[in-house]
């Protein structure tokens, strides 16, 4: 490898990995591998978070299957059902 060692990567593997054209991205190491992921900013990764918390996980599913049973709430309730679970959530 040169110097200043630049690697371009083929259109077609960046649009199968699903990256767009001035994509910002990390390089990750591991032992002698390298693996190219995205660049998160502070929303997506807030976003991950979430997705990963199994209580909110959970929470999502039952409003969906809420939803698909014919309920609906007002988005303020729900809401509001959130922080109260906040609230009362022990500490660790």
């Amino acid at each position: 490898m040169a110097v200043k060692a630049e690697i371009i990567i083929p259109k077609s593997i960046r649009r199968k990995a699903g990256f767009k054209d001035g994509e910002q991205v990390d390089l990750e190491v591991t032992h002698r591998r390298i693996t190219i992921v995205p660049r998160f900013g502070p929303d997506e990764i807030e976003d991950e978070r979430e997705i990963n918390d199994s209580r909110i996980r959970s929470f999502i599913k039952k409003s969906r299957e809420e939803f698909a049973a014919g309920k609906s709430r007002p988005i303020q309730e729900l809401f509001a059902e959130r922080a109260r679970r906040k609230r009362t959530r022990p500490k660790a």
